[in-house]
């Protein structure tokens, strides 16, 4: 049976595998996880005089340095000062030269996010009229290329090793303490020791060249190395790495003076490794919560310690039932992987489920935002498909407490079957050797008796040789036999000598034999019980979905969260100030949070003609579906700072579910107009947004 399924088990890991890779390979460069949301000029602008400054505005905060924030003219050359800073809040700019001709200009933008990850990307304004340019902006993009795809596989088994560090040592703390004796065990946890500290140096090696060039030959560039260490990422990276020499300590007590204690010393011992053991797994957690995801955008502060127990969640989960299976399939048949330590891992995994889900379900709340942006991102997406994965684990891992149960029940009677093929097999050991004792003696007495005999022989041969005859065999055979019988007692000792040494040889022989049979048997015994292949099978299956699952999350740690997504779409919506050029109408869609119920939608301001004199305003109010709803209130003003006119209040009048609207609106003279729009959803609710306007 073993021999049918271990090709099998090796077929299906490299299907997993294959999948996996697939998965890391199909993510390609990491998405923006700070997206541009607003920048003036704004893009595909066309402006009358050449700007004093290019300002950029992202979702979150950014850090650059002196190549961050480029300006090129038509030509391809450099036209700012090249040093970019910030002007407050999320917002950045970078100084013009004076002068500039008219044609088109563009910007490339290369920063880093505040959660460690790439952002670039490019856009053309033009001073006077559009003009051709030779710079290129198709195909901007950070974190992709070579460099790029071996950082999201180092990613991927920087995880998949915590997973197996933390899960393995906590399956045999919590589980199977007699498993820190087991080579298989320790192998695997030692390997996903190896593996974390690997993945995290080259983490550490590439990230300079990730976040910029993105070519190989930088990797080794010590300028940048210094650089990467200076940043938030970098220092991370740095803590990992002196945190998982805290880890070797704690797997060389675990795997050597733990194993030595007896199992009541072992009690006390293990409440100090359990200890130390959850600081380190914290820290380490702690590492990519402080950097990533968790550590900017809503609530981080609550955020990034929920981010630590969803990881260790995940790794006591995953990296335990790993455990689970390799001692399943690997453990010797002297050790065997007992039915209570499944059923402790059975418990440790489903409280593992419920804190996972707790967090998973907070963590989905921060980063989509809306129950649209499940299916309208590309975060919300992938979230799809890993809460599928999970259901689908779970259900796996209901069957793989069935099969516990059933062995659990199983274990009485399969001990009664062997202690009873034990007793038999020394019965039978006994007879033999009973049978082999009496063929020894009868061996012994055949001998005396032909001893016997050939005296006989001797005396009759005497007495037919005569006097003469019997006088020449006494000479003669005195001769010999003196010589003989010399010889003889040489050999005799000599061949009791060798028998003794061969006996011995022949009975550590036979006993490796017996050793190595009854081990066999134990192990065709082991493997042929349908619980505990069942149970191998449906743990087999856990571990090829968390194969996936692992995969699916190291991508989806790489996406940009769907509200990002969506605040920028909604961005880069309400920065298109259209003019229609018969009668100069504008639109305006900025996007609001009042924090509160129904707080989130989009209002869309409409001036029309948008010139000096009186024009009409619509105001619309909608939800982020696109619905239509009534808030409380809502108030517009007008303002020009350059002349320093206003604010000029406009009250619209409520017409219809989620429309509003003045006529008459007086603007009294040409020149770009902040429109400024109150918004109030409940009593204590409400919050003011603004968008420039150019009246003509």
């Amino acid at each position: 049976m073993t021999q049918t399924i271990a090709p099998r088990v090796r077929t299906l890991v490299l299907l997993l595998l294959a999948a996996a890779c697939a998965l890391l390979a199909g993510a390609g460069p990491a998405s923006a996880h700070a997206a541009l949301t607003g920048s003036d000029p704004q893009q595909g602008a066309v402006v009358d005089k050449a700007p004093a400054q290019v300002s950029l505005t992202f979702s979150e905060s950014v850090s650059m340095d002196d190549d961050s924030l480029r300006v090129l003219d038509p030509k391809g050359k450099r036209v700012d000062d090249g040093k970019p800073s910030g002007t407050g809040g999320t917002t950045y700019s970078v100084k013009l030269h004076a002068g500039l001709p008219d044609g088109t200009y563009t910007v490339t933008y290369q920063v880093v996010s505040a959660d460690s990850h790439p952002v670039a990307g490019a856009y053309t304004f033009s001073v006077g009229a559009p003009s051709e340019t030779s710079v290129s902006v198709s195909g901007q993009g950070a974190g992709g290329g070579f460099v790029g795809g071996l950082y999201g596989v180092g990613r991927y088994v920087s995880y998949a090793g915590f997973a197996v560090l933390v899960g393995g040592a906590a399956f045999v703390l919590a589980c199977w303490p007699r498993g820190s004796g087991v080579r298989v065990v320790q192998r695997f946890v030692v390997s996903g020791w190896l593996a974390l500290t690997a993945a995290t140096l080259l983490l550490l090696l590439l990230r300079g060249s990730y976040t910029g060039s993105g070519k190989a030959a930088d990797v080794f560039d010590l300028s940048l190395l210094g650089e990467v260490l200076q940043t938030k990422a970098g220092a991370a990276l740095v803590s990992r790495l002196l945190l998982l020499a805290a880890a070797a300590l704690f797997i060389a007590v675990l795997f050597g003076a733990y194993d030595k204690r007896e199992d009541e010393e072992k009690k006390d011992l293990t409440f100090g490794l359990a200890v130390g053991g959850g600081v380190v797994a914290v820290g380490l957690a702690a590492t990519w919560a402080m950097s990533e995801h968790a550590s900017v955008g809503l609530q981080a502060a609550l955020a990034m310690p929920v981010d630590v127990v969803h990881l260790i969640a995940v790794a006591t989960w995953l990296g335990g039932l790993t455990a689970l299976l390799v001692a399943l399939y690997r453990a010797p048949a002297d050790t065997p992987l007992p039915a209570r330590a499944v059923r402790r891992f059975s418990r440790v995994a489903f409280g593992s489920v419920i804190a996972l889900v707790a967090t998973g379900t907070y963590q989905s709340w921060r980063q989509l935002g809306s129950w649209t942006a499940f299916t309208d991102t590309r975060y919300g997406q992938l979230l799809l498909v890993k809460i599928a994965l999970v259901a689908v684990l779970v259900g796996a891992a209901y069957f793989s407490r069935r099969w516990t149960a059933q062995l659990a029940e199983a274990v009485p009677v399969i001990a009664r079957q062997r202690g009873k093929e034990r007793a038999g097999t020394a019965g039978d050991r006994g007879k033999a050797g009973a049978e082999a004792s009496e063929q020894d003696r009868g061996g012994r007495k055949a001998a005396l008796a032909s001893q016997g005999g050939g005296k006989a022989a001797e005396k009759e041969a005497g007495k037919e040789g005569g006097p003469t005859a019997e006088k020449m065999s006494g000479k003669t055979s005195g001769k010999s036999s003196g010589k003989t019988a010399g010889k003889g007692d040489v050999t005799e000792k000599a061949s009791g000598t060798a028998k003794g040494s061969g006996g011995s040889q022949r009975a550590a022989q036979l006993a490796r034999q017996r050793a190595a049979v009854d081990a066999a048997r134990q192990k065709r015994q082991r493997d042929s019980d349908p619980h505990r292949f069942g149970l191998r099978r449906s743990v087999l299956a856990e571990a090829g979905v968390a194969v996936v699952l692992l995969a699916v999350t190291t991508v989806l740690t790489q996406t940009e969260p769907g509200r990002t997504e969506e605040e920028a779409k909604a961005a880069g919506a309400s920065s298109t100030a259209a003019s229609t050029p018969g009668t100069g109408a504008v639109t305006l869609d900025m996007p609001f949070d009042t924090g509160g119920q129904n707080g989130k939608g989009v209002v869309r301001v409409e001036l029309d003609p948008a010139r000096v004199g009186a024009n009409d305003l619509h105001l619309y109010v909608e939800r982020p579906d696109g619905t239509a709803f009534d808030i409380p209130e809502v108030k517009v003003a007008l303002t020009q700072e350059a002349k320093d006119i206003g604010p000029l209040p406009v009250a619209p009048d409520h017409i219809t579910t989620g429309h509003w609207s003045a006529s008459g609106v007086q603007i009294p003279m040409a020149g770009d107009w902040e429109v400024a729009v109150t918004v109030r959803t409940s009593d204590i609710d409400q919050v003011t947004l603004s968008k420039n306007a150019q009246i003509g």
